[in-house]
């Protein structure tokens, strides 16, 4: 594609919002090792979307950057996740090229109108304009500050009680696209640290999804296991976040260890060198 043909924002686009065009749920896998080899490999897997997590992961701008690339031709659709509802923070990974954002720990409607404000140009918001940045391909897509708003997408995070209660405002804010419940920080709002699949988490959580379908936004969650997750999926939730990369890999590195060591030991004690070791 030559530079002359790059004029509209329909080449940019956002993938997320076209995934959740599809009418269906979406299949997701959370990705915190902050590594692009493991998110190139993950891109091939057949997940709908892929969260590049900048809260609980050592991920710095420039990792996001590099993991945007990454993802840059494939068909997975990448979410970054910001430390915070920062304006600044904000700023900076939209002028990255990071277009779908989901914000950690929002909980009111104050709080979601800042970050749609923090996003979107003036007059609609106050986000700092900058002519030569990745996300307009270094000033080469002439109409960028024109149709840039409209190419974002932004989810918030419903992980306290607080927000529980305030699901309906929070939803009700222009440019909020989507919402997304954080189930083990709603357990430890709730009293229930450490058991992101207490009967009373997941209850609020299908209230607040509910709530958030009725507004008429898009209801996405993490599942703690694979039992919740076919359950979220089958009661119609947008989007579900199934796996992660750290599970995959720790969980299978443990099962694997286990499996091995435990049939080495079992050879060793039936073989000539374990009995003479322990004559």
């Amino acid at each position: 594609m030559t530079v002359e043909a790059l004029g509209t924002a329909d080449r940019v686009g956002n993938p997320f919002r076209r995934a959740v065009g599809l009418g269906r749920p979406l299949v997701g896998i959370w990705s915190m090792l902050n590594s692009s080899h493991a998110i190139e490999g993950l891109a091939y897997s057949g997940f709908d979307w892929i969260l590049i997590d900048g809260e609980h992961a050592p991920l710095t701008l420039a990792d996001a950057m590099s993991h945007l690339r990454t993802l840059e031709d494939k068909a997975i659709a990448p979410i970054v996740r910001l430390p915070w509802n920062d304006s600044v923070l904000m700023k900076q990974y939209l002028d990255a090229g990071a277009r779908t954002v989901m914000l950690p720990m929002i909980q009111d409607k104050e709080e979601a109108a800042q970050a749609v404000a923090a996003m979107r140009y003036p007059p609609r918001g106050h986000r700092g304009v900058a002519l030569m940045q990745r996300a307009s391909r270094y000033g080469r897509i002439k109409d960028y500050l024109q149709h840039a708003d409209g190419d974002l997408f932004l989810i918030v995070q419903i992980e306290t009680g607080r927000a529980l209660r305030n699901i309906q405002e929070i939803a009700a804010v222009d440019g909020v696209d989507a919402l997304f419940f954080g189930p083990a920080d709603l357990a430890a709002s709730m009293g229930h640290i450490g058991q992101p699949d207490h009967p009373e988490v997941m209850t609020a959580i299908a209230e607040g999804h509910e709530t958030t379908r009725r507004a008429g936004k898009v209801a996405g969650v993490l599942a703690p296991n694979a039992e919740v997750a076919e359950r979220h999926l089958q009661a119609g939730f947008g989007f579900v976040s199934v796996t992660s990369d750290c599970a995959l890999l720790f969980n299978g590195a443990d099962a694997t260890a286990q499996r091995f060591k435990a049939l080495a030991a079992q050879n060793t004690a039936a073989s000539p060198e374990g009995h003479r070791h322990h004559g």
